[in-house]
């Protein structure tokens, strides 16, 4: 018998809702702050795949031979790369930074021994998940929170969880964006399109700030701009990947009124900390987190909207 998975997935995928709150049927679960990955053991070989399809297997290898080891032949778990802080709280910087090594948050499994789980209820696939991870160091189940949902958020605001996911018990596993499961954010991040950066000054070197943009009715529209979260070494690491993607005009429909600035073609994704949105649609107190190669820029739409 083979130990092929016979298909690939793409991750289903919670819908942002405003508001936190609290439906029977209905578990909780925290929100962490990193890498959606699946991961496919067949055999003694595990490869992980990030929600774009992009093999992240080498960038991880410490999880994935941790997959590898796992007693069953042939496993497709869906989780989320996580680095922790002092306080067990998921930071995606500190897996931008490398200095911590990531664990594996296990939230579903959707294949198990030449068995299909999709079809299953999540009550199922949960259990099947935990009996087939037991054990391992590196792999654990996703954090369940209060069984009510509007506790489980004061959890979550308490302990400065980015936020909750609230899924159906009896939801199937559907490929894409659904709303069995839900989403409500706790701190503000999201992913934006670098369009472009502005000139240095002072002591600065390379570049002073980040244009960002988000895409609201097929047009790149202009978010602000972001100077913060950046150290020598970053600043150097981003300017070099600036420079292929230089371009004369702007891709924003409403670019800043600002001398000096460098744009840039629509292609890296920043992940980006807020205080707010504002009325006129400009982010508030930004802060710059990491580059997203998981997402591609023509996904980043202003937040809470969806296409």
């Amino acid at each position: 018998m083979t130990d092929k998975i016979p298909f690939r997935v793409e991750p289903m995928l919670p819908t942002l809702v405003s508001k936190p709150f609290d439906k029977p049927g209905w578990i909780y679960e925290e929100k962490y702050d990193g890498y959606r990955i699946l991961a496919y053991k067949e055999g003694s070989k595990a490869t992980l795949l990030s929600r774009n399809g992009k093999d992240r297997t080498e960038t991880y290898p410490d999880l994935a031979a941790a997959v590898a080891m796992l007693p069953d032949r042939t496993l497709l778990l869906d989780g989320e790369v996580i680095a922790f802080d002092k306080r067990r709280v998921s930071k995606f910087q500190l897996l931008q930074e490398g200095k911590v090594a990531p664990l594996y948050a296990v939230f579903d499994c959707l294949y198990r021994d030449r068995r299909d789980l999709r079809a299953m209820p999540l009550s199922v696939r949960r259990g099947v998940m935990e009996e087939a991870i037991r054990g391992s160091k590196r792999l654990f189940p996703s954090h369940r929170m209060n069984s009510n949902g509007l506790l489980a958020f004061r959890e979550a605001r308490a302990k400065g969880y980015e936020g909750v996911v609230a899924k159906d018990l009896g939801s199937l596993y559907i490929e894409g964006r659904t709303r069995r499961w839900l989403k409500f954010k706790v701190h503000q991040e999201d992913e934006f399109v670098i369009a472009g950066y502005t000139q240095p000054e002072g002591s600065r070197v390379h570049f002073g700030a980040l244009l960002l943009g988000a895409y609201h009715r097929g047009h790149l529209q202009y978010v602000g701009k972001v100077g913060t979260g950046f150290n020598r070494e970053l600043l150097a690491s981003l300017f070099q990947k600036f420079q292929p993607l230089v371009r004369k005009k702007p891709v924003l429909i409403d670019p800043p009124r600002e001398k000096g600035v460098t744009y840039l073609a629509p292609r890296l994704v920043a992940q980006i900390a807020y205080q707010e949105l504002t009325a006129e649609q400009k982010l508030r107190q930004p802060v710059f987190l990491g580059l997203r190669n998981d997402k591609s820029a023509d996904q980043c739409f202003l937040p809470g909207e969806t296409e």
